[in-house]
């Protein structure tokens, strides 16, 4: 093959979180209870907002699809990062580290921009009532959940391919507990700043506008709920405090680690494992938490299931 003349690299290894023994045997707890503590409980609002024909509203779809995504997002990296934990040599292969770059930037932009669908939801929920059952019909809602999809697929596309263009030769230890487009440029064999401008254009750039965009959005939601009644403020405030929380756990490691030159800082590892494994699978959790149409209908299912 062309690429194996080109790429004498054919595994990387990973140097992990961290060096220390009784750290990482912390980090290994921590992160195996967590995950098994609030993945059921992503797939739990999944199988929720399924089963209930009362949950059919624009808002539980996104949720359901976040939830999902989430979920998926969190199985690129948690379960080998576990599994490393106990091993001597963290070795990942050429392609399974591009196989992984893929699919984190696939299902990562795909989340942005549910988030940028949900914002514009409540938007038109908020802002535009009388005309957002029009709007926002279950045709426009999985034409946009495609979109979404498109646009996180193009994205990740273009990151893979300007990987794919580099040369490997030497060293192949990836200072990292994962294979990351910062941590895989440096090992090129080649003058990579054309390409690193490239990918901040592409990763970073994206991420601040999108970024950008949604506080936009929400603080001319917030402006127009002032007018509201104050039943009707109260659930849109509740609402948007809540998917403005949400943003800010997305989009502020996306930012510290995409927006700037690939250099290393100290706080990159503890950031990433946030931004990969912590966070992704707090986000459903917290809107369901603060929606209380999700709880009720959780609680009746799980008593449903305890009753038979």
């Amino acid at each position: 093959m062309e690429r194996e003349n080109n790429t004498v690299v054919t595994e990387f290894i990973l140097l992990g979180l961290t060096q220390s023994q009784q750290a990482q045997l912390l980090v290994f707890v921590l992160v195996l209870v967590f995950y098994l503590i609030i993945l059921p409980g992503n797939l739990l609002i999944i199988l929720t907002i399924r089963s209930d024909p009362g949950l059919t509203a624009p808002l539980y779809f996104f949720l359901g699809n976040l939830a999902f995504l989430d979920a998926s997002y969190s199985f690129i990296v948690a379960p080998r990062m576990l599994v490393d934990f106990l091993s001597e040599k963290k070795i990942i292969s050429y392609r399974g580290c591009i196989t992984q770059l893929f699919f984190l930037h696939f299902l990562g932009a795909g989340e942005m921009f549910l988030l940028v669908v949900m914002a514009f939801d409540r938007y038109m929920a908020i802002c535009h009532p009388l005309r957002y059952s029009t709007v926002m019909s279950p045709r426009v809602c999985y034409a946009l959940l495609l979109a979404l999809w498109l646009g996180g697929f193009t994205h990740s596309i273009v990151q893979v391919a300007l990987i794919l263009h580099l040369p490997f030769c030497g060293p192949n230890q990836l200072d990292n507990f994962f294979c990351d487009v910062p941590q895989v440029i440096k090992l090129a064999c080649t003058d990579t700043f054309v390409v690193e401008l490239l990918m901040v254009s592409n990763s970073g750039l994206l991420t601040l506008l999108c970024f950008l965009g949604l506080l936009a959005s929400y603080a001319v939601i917030l402006y127009r709920v002032k007018g509201h009644t104050s039943e009707g403020k109260h659930k849109a405030l509740s609402t948007c405090t809540t998917h403005i929380i949400i943003v800010f756990l997305m989009f502020g490691p996306a930012i510290f680690i995409y927006t700037r030159p690939f250099r290393a800082f100290p706080a990159d590892k503890v950031v990433s494992l946030f931004h990969t494994v912590i966070f992704p699978l707090m986000n459903p959790v917290i809107y369901t938490f603060r929606n209380q149409e999700v709880k009720a209908s959780m609680k009746r299912l799980l008593s449903h299931h305890m009753i038979c």
